[in-house]
């Protein structure tokens, strides 16, 4: 069995967690996008927000989670987690992980039509801009890409730290090699980030 230490000692979860305070601003700035300019058919506009803004997160947390341990544009290398680390990737790629996804999508896309029925309540707002409906629903899908990546992320951070310590010396850490593979790598990659943790001048120890 595998002494693992307390994954709340982990400040990559923690500072992905609290990624969802940028929620409200990207859901309020697409909001405000989709006031720009004369409609196009609702269908139309509705899907393309959909496959924008909901699918390409909602598939990368079901088929190819996002790597935690990187921030803004740099990443962790895999050779360079602890066990302990591994142990934590391995609790994103649970079913539990995978139903709050899709819940979590059908929550975003119920939140999707309902900013778009109350949007002609923030006309006026950017009026500085150019009124083109493209450059409105471009503004929008991008926000809701964004609002969406800080809401399922955070959720499944969540998810990992209400898990209870006692099922972590049951889980094997993740395989170096199949992390590539399995995950969302995001940015360069180097052999630390958090250079004043002692966790990671001793990636390699054994736990």
């Amino acid at each position: 069995m595998s002494n693992v230490k307390s994954i709340r000692s982990e400040p990559f979860l923690w500072i992905h967690l609290m990624g969802v305070a940028l929620f409200p601003i990207f859901v309020g700035a697409s909001a405000i996008a989709l006031s720009i300019g004369k409609s196009y058919p609702v269908i139309v506009e509705l899907s393309f927000l959909l496959i924008v803004g909901v699918l390409p997160v909602f598939w990368m947390q079901v088929s190819h989670p996002f790597d935690i341990f990187s921030v803004l544009f740099v990443a962790l290398k895999p050779e360079c987690l602890d066990d302990n680390q591994k142990v934590i990737l391995s609790l994103f790629k649970t079913f539990k992980q995978k139903l709050f996804s899709a819940i979590a999508a059908v929550m975003m896309t119920l939140l999707l039509w309902l900013l778009y029925r109350l949007s002609p309540l923030t006309t006026g707002i950017v009026d500085f801009l150019p009124q083109w409906r493209i450059l409105g629903l471009g503004i929008a899908g991008a926000s809701f890409f964004a609002s969406n990546l800080f809401f399922q992320i955070p959720l499944s951070v969540l998810l990992v730290l209400l898990t209870q310590e006692s099922k972590l010396v049951k889980i094997a850490p993740y395989t170096t090699d199949k992390i590539y593979h399995d995950f969302t790598l995001a940015g360069i990659k180097v052999d630390r980030i958090l250079w004043f943790l002692a966790s990671e001048t001793d990636s390699q120890e054994t736990i």
